[in-house]
């Protein structure tokens, strides 16, 4: 936890107050440095400092707010490991430590993000945020359709059949055998989900 001390003009303190409450911060304290200025004290735990809340204080502020913090020790608090499952794999790299009241939508949001960024393959990619063994959050992406039947002509329609029963069977083979290359800015977007 850090003990942070926030300066600011009056008419933000809702605003500051707002930011440090989302982000599990524990008001301590108030002082007025003029009739127009102010200092907030609040407790917060480092993990939501270090994320954006720099960003967020001075856009909230249109850049007025100043802080400074220092680290006053550990305090125990509900934490849960989020993994994330790309094709059935636990993909290490992706997986965070967050807090209890926040695994759902964060789990949420990561699964999103990382379906706009992976690329689309052969084979459907199912996308899955867990905590242990419960799925909290899922999606996937769609498998990339190649026309078979281009090639066929009229015809027979048991050699439609026939190609398209081949097909699913190749496709069921690369899905367990398929390997998910995840791009480099999906690892980047996890550290910048909370935009």
């Amino acid at each position: 936890y850090v003990r942070m001390e926030i300066y600011a003009p009056n008419e933000y303190n809702g605003a500051l107050m707002g930011l440090c409450q989302e982000r599990r911060g524990e008001y301590i304290d108030m002082k007025y440095i003029t009739t127009d200025r102010v200092t907030l004290i609040y407790e917060l735990p480092l993990a939501e400092v270090v994320t954006d809340f720099f960003d967020q204080m001075k856009t909230r502020t249109q850049g007025y707010a100043s802080m400074e913090y220092s680290l006053i020790g550990y305090r125990k608090n509900q934490l849960v490991r989020l993994d994330v499952l790309i094709n059935g794999d636990r993909a290490d790299a992706l997986t965070t430590i967050v807090h209890q009241d926040k695994a759902y939508n964060v789990g949420k949001a990561l699964v999103e993000k990382l379906k706009e960024l992976i690329p689309r393959q052969q084979f459907k990619i199912p996308i899955q945020a867990s905590i242990g063994s419960r799925i909290i959050a899922s999606t996937s992406i769609s498998a990339i359709r190649k026309d078979v039947l281009a090639k066929c002509y009229g015809g027979d329609i048991s050699r439609k059949k026939k190609l398209l029963k081949k097909q699913a069977k190749g496709k069921k083979r690369m899905k367990a055998m398929g390997k998910v290359d995840v791009p480099q800015e999906a690892f980047m977007a996890v550290l910048k989900l909370n935009d």
